[in-house]
């Protein structure tokens, strides 16, 4: 693993990978490395595109060693059927869950999906649970995510079994939205301001917020435009 690889060379970069995998699987089964199992699955994913064995190493991973991004990982390839696993949105939600209270890099991600699963009821015996739904996009929107803030806002506007409609948390949320760059946030505080509906009225910032909502768009559009290129 030493020095320089010459990339331009095949076999050279053939071994380098292959001495890649055998690193990660030494530190994931015989040093008991969490991070080094994730590695690994990150490896057999990406270069391998060994999708069962990236499950097998994903399910060791989250279900012994409880790694967070194991068990978001787990839980996207449970939503799609990938990797050979039986397709289970209850197990995914579970594996999401997970995540969420675990920590790490993808743990917002994970309090997202977990609220997404909760909100249609996929996930639940009894049907959409929109209290279950509100404590996961909380613990997301709290971390910085803007669908979950947008998401907490439309479950104050509608309401629903378990919790109440409520304009002036409705506002709140897609304030929160909207600060976090969500086009739709701005957009629904911006005809609560324009309706004062839950708020006192208010046209200067219902016109301010509709602009920024245009901002974003054209932002958007932008860089779907460069990526398109």
């Amino acid at each position: 693993m030493a020095g320089l690889i010459n990339f331009e060379d095949e076999n050279e970069v053939k071994e380098f990978l292959d001495n890649l995998g055998v690193e990660y699987s030494f530190q994931c089964y015989r040093e008991k490395d969490p991070e080094g199992c994730q590695r690994l699955a990150d490896y057999l994913e990406g270069v391998k595109k060994n999708y069962e064995s990236t499950a097998h190493v994903l399910k060791h991973n989250c279900e012994t060693n409880g790694h967070g991004e194991s068990c978001y990982k787990l839980g996207a390839y449970y939503v799609t059927g990938k990797g050979g696993l039986t397709q289970c949105l209850k197990t995914a939600y579970s594996c999401f869950e997970h995540s969420c209270k675990a920590g790490g890099k993808k743990s917002v991600d994970a309090c997202h999906n977990v609220g997404l699963l909760a909100h249609d009821g996929r996930a639940m015996d009894s049907g959409p649970d929109a209290r279950a739904a509100h404590e996961y996009y909380e613990k997301a929107c709290a971390g910085g995510f803007a669908p979950s803030c947008f998401n907490l806002s439309a479950l104050y506007i509608r309401g629903s079994p378990g919790l109440e409609k409520d304009m002036s948390l409705a506002l709140k949320y897609a304030m929160r939205a909207c600060e976090l760059g969500h086009v739709w946030g701005c957009s629904n505080a911006s005809r609560i301001y324009k309706l004062g509906d839950g708020t006192p009225k208010d046209d200067q910032k219902a016109e301010e917020l509709k602009n920024r909502a245009k901002e974003l768009h054209g932002q958007q559009k932008e860089q779907q435009l460069k990526f398109g290129e």
